[in-house]
């Protein structure tokens, strides 16, 4: 039996996390999901580094990213993901409110993988993270050795 991924939810809405974790589990996604709320802890998660330096090993199979965070907002926790050579494999789907042309540009030329408009409307909002879930945790699949278990570099602080 193949081992489920974790998914990382960076998500500083305790409403929108909860109703996103809420579509995961209607829909039966069995993946862990893994939610901090802010882009600081998200940086800390990935790099296994202060509170999660002795977490698991591994990187999530989809970070669902909310752009606007506190700390460390979203555009700067995908810069920093989609430079780094390990880490810019792992796929990020950003999840926001913002329809604003100038956020969706950065994030393409900053290598997002995808990027998606919250929907207002529950139930659209539900059926899209159902599509999120079902795509990104169980239909993709990644390029062999994309997700290693091994820890690696720390990146250079600016």
């Amino acid at each position: 039996m193949k081992e489920l991924k974790r998914i990382l939810l960076i998500e500083d809405s305790a409403n929108d996390a909860e109703l996103i974790l809420a579509a995961l589990s209607e829909n039966h996604l069995a993946n862990e999901v893994v939610v901090v709320r802010d882009g600081e802890e998200a940086l800390d998660y990935l790099y296994r580094r202060g509170l999660f330096r002795l977490r698991m090993e591994g990187h999530p199979v989809v970070v669902l990213l909310d752009l606007k965070l506190p700390k460390i907002d979203g555009l700067e926790v995908l810069a920093q993901l989609k430079s780094d050579p390990i880490m810019r494999v792992i796929p990020i789907v950003v999840l926001t409110s913002s329809r604003e042309e100038p956020d969706l540009v950065r994030c393409y030329k900053l290598g997002v993988n995808a990027y998606v408009v919250k929907p207002v409307d529950y139930h659209e909002f539900a059926n899209a993270i159902k599509g999120l879930g079902l795509f990104w945790a169980v239909i993709n699949q990644p390029p062999l050795g994309a997700l290693p278990s091994a820890p690696h570099r720390q990146p250079e602080i600016k």
